[in-house]
């Protein structure tokens, strides 16, 4: 196995500095030439190990501190910083950044020093922005938050969009029949388009040939929602233009972006019309198994589509709804109740959306209360979406859907809670950075905003407690 080569430059030419000697003396000491020093010093060639003994011999030099590790982690750090968005696209040279770890370390602590600051900054403007409600110091958001942001304000209701998905269910006479059935007839009909089905991208549409081709591989239900988003395309687009207009987005990619997130609302809203579904949900008690087998759909799909249901004069259980992947990180989120999640980062651990990935296939429930006092009763599940061969990816996701627990009653999942109890509900939070819970046995990082107070005599939970 080859050795592998050691360039050492800074420690090299540290250490002659503190012995206060020129180049021409150290090299006359260590016993090479003035120009092999040179180059040793400016990392153009390796130390020998006959400097190393002769450093160690004649100035007691640690040999210790001539680690390879050191730069190879910086770098791995300076990569991983370089790849926050506000570095653009225009990321450096793996070979550029092992040059700055190697011959210029304290200028690469100095850089990743000034990035951790800079993301303390932008977490402590988000919360500072989320309590005062308001853009935070100009900071312009990224596409995909701006419209995530626009769902969220909008209480994830389009009023417009869904009455005009409503209305065309009832026209096709979606309710009725077979839905793949249904659309697909109707896009043949009405804009003489071939649906058709192979193994490529989940959807596909070509406008010169007006052929529509959907995955084979994909689920009904998915292949149905596809269908009608397309349908949203083709005969609603003045609409969709119409909402994204008054949004009045800051970048032509969030208002991209949101575009396919109103097509999405419309096939849901179509495939789950407005006042059937909320009908369906208040007769099953929001059972969601039952709704899916009703309307054709995802539990996923059906566990959305509850958390809209706010049309002013006819609205549903207020419930939060939430996606999160395996890592914690949350993909979708929405809340009609008073329960709102971070901006930024996973949810609090507790809460038992994290704990669905156990329990394949089962449903999980839990009586929460947030540092407030608000109590919710909290309802998650495990989501798997098979590949579609044997190497196929697998994709994993938990949702957990909620409301506040004055409405647990209309739920059939809340039946033989004791939620008279007040023993019976656990302490969740948001976020770490922004729950002030003291002894929280899972807390990963401080609050924001907070003294902290460290007892090198005393350890409990934790190893420091809130100021």
């Amino acid at each position: 196995m080859a050795t592998q080569k050691l360039y050492a430059g800074v420690k090299i030419r540290e250490t002659r500095l503190k012995l206060s000697l020129t180049q021409k003396d150290f090299a006359a000491k260590l016993g090479v030439s003035l120009s092999y020093l040179n180059q040793m010093e400016n990392n153009h060639r390796p130390i020998s190990a006959g400097v190393v003994l002769a450093m160690a011999q004649e100035f007691g030099f640690d040999v210790t501190q001539l680690s390879v590790g050191e730069a190879d982690r910086m770098v791995v750090d300076m990569r991983e910083a370089l790849a926050d968005p506000v570095f653009g696209d225009d990321t450096p040279p793996l070979a550029d950044l092992q040059l700055t770890a190697s011959n210029a370390p304290m200028l690469a602590r100095a850089f990743l020093t000034l990035h951790q600051s800079y993301r303390r900054s932008q977490d402590r403007l988000a919360s500072l922005n989320e309590a005062l409600g308001h853009d935070s110091a100009g900071i312009a958001p990224l596409p995909w938050e701006e419209v995530r942001d626009f769902f969220h304000y909008c209480d994830n209701y389009i009023d417009s969009i869904d009455r005009a998905a409503e209305n065309f269910a009832k026209q096709i006479s979606l309710d009725q029949t077979d839905k793949r059935t249904a659309i697909q007839t109707h896009l043949e009909t009405a804009h003489g388009i071939q649906v058709q089905f192979d193994h490529g991208p989940i959807r596909h549409y070509d406008a010169r040939t007006k052929r529509l081709t959907l995955s084979s591989r994909a689920g009904q239900q998915t292949q149905i929602f596809q269908m009608a988003h397309q349908i949203a395309l083709l005969e609603f687009t003045p609409l969709l233009e119409a909402t994204l207009d008054l949004a009045r987005f800051s970048t032509p990619e969030a208002r991209d972006i949101c575009k396919i997130g109103l097509a999405n609302y419309f096939a849901g809203a179509a495939v789950l019309p407005y006042a059937a579904f909320l009908a369906s949900a208040q007769e099953f008690r929001h059972d969601l198994d039952l709704l899916a087998e009703r309307f054709d759909a995802s539990i996923e799909q059906v566990a959305h589509r509850l958390s809209t249901l706010q049309r002013s004069g006819q609205k549903g259980v207020p419930f939060f709804f939430v996606r999160v992947d395996q890592a914690g990180t949350i993909t979708k989120r929405h809340s009609a109740t008073r329960l709102q999640f971070a901006r930024f980062g996973g949810a609090c651990p507790l809460w038992n959306v994290h704990r669905a990935f156990e329990t394949p296939n089962q449903y999980l429930r839990q009586l929460a209360e947030t540092p407030d006092g608000i109590r919710y009763f909290c309802l998650a599940r495990d989501i798997t979406k098979l590949g579609p061969a044997f190497r196929s990816p697998t994709r994993r996701f938990s949702i957990g859907l909620g409301c506040e627990v004055s409405h647990a009653d209309q739920l059939v999942y809340a039946d033989d809670l004791d939620i008279k109890n007040d023993l019976a509900f656990e302490p969740i939070g948001i976020s770490c950075r922004i729950c002030e819970r003291q002894n929280c046995h899972q807390r990963a990082v401080p609050p924001l905003e907070h003294k902290l107070l460290v007892d090198h005599h005393l350890r409990g939970v934790l190893p420091y407690s809130l100021g």
